[in-house]
């Protein structure tokens, strides 16, 4: 844990990929789709990282992004299972969930999520890991046009939780994302192993 300890939390910031469940969308599940549908990495990955941002603002729809990745040129599979391979890629930590229910159960703090992901696989992925009975809202930047690390977004959502930074506990798997988190004066978890995740939340003074 990074940025102390010395003001009472009232608030969880909590990243959702890495720390609740695996990642929606990353490089290790692109590469799989590649693999699964023998389609070219390298072209696959380039086409990716053009409209990467956009899709994860929310400015690029699965269906634009889909064909601007993939579906530029005649495949032998559809769109459906595409992205039902997609979707498959998400898969639930039901440890940390269990523990985010826990706290949220307990009505200590404000529970938020704060993250990076596309609309749809980001609505997927809060209906099947079960995050409305985690979360009381959804700080995504498909909802607010903004990113991580972008100090904005943290701005924005102490902004409109109406909450000092000191008394924030931020939690991602990403060291870059942690870091521009207590840059704007939140207190910070660096999640690398979930299975950790209770021990550093009472090392942060959060009350179960």
């Amino acid at each position: 844990m990074s940025g102390g300890s010395v003001s009472q939390i009232t608030a969880i910031f909590s990243d959702v990929g890495g720390v609740l469940g695996t990642n929606g969308w990353d490089r290790g599940s692109r590469q799989k789709a590649s693999d699964e549908f023998s389609i070219d990495w390298l072209e696959f990955e380039d086409r990716h990282e053009l409209v990467v941002t956009a899709f994860e603002l929310g400015q690029l729809s699965l269906d634009e992004y889909l064909n601007r990745t993939v579906f530029y040129r005649p495949r032998s599979f559809n769109k459906e299972q595409f992205r039902d391979f997609m979707y498959a890629q998400s898969r639930s930590f039901p440890s940390s969930v269990s523990l985010y229910a826990r706290l949220s159960a307990g009505r200590q703090c404000l529970m938020a999520a704060l993250n990076n992901e596309s609309l749809d696989l980001n609505l997927h992925r809060i209906e099947k890991f079960g995050l409305r009975k985690v979360f009381s809202v959804f700080f995504s930047s498909c909802f607010l046009g903004l990113k991580k690390p972008d100090a904005a977004i943290y701005s924005l959502a102490l902004r409109l939780t109406q909450r000092p930074p000191e008394e924030c506990l931020f939690i991602d798997d990403r060291a870059l994302n942690v870091e521009c988190a207590s840059r704007c004066g939140m207190q910070t978890i660096h999640c690398q192993d979930p299975s950790q995740l209770e021990a550093q939340f009472r090392a942060a003074g959060v009350a179960f």
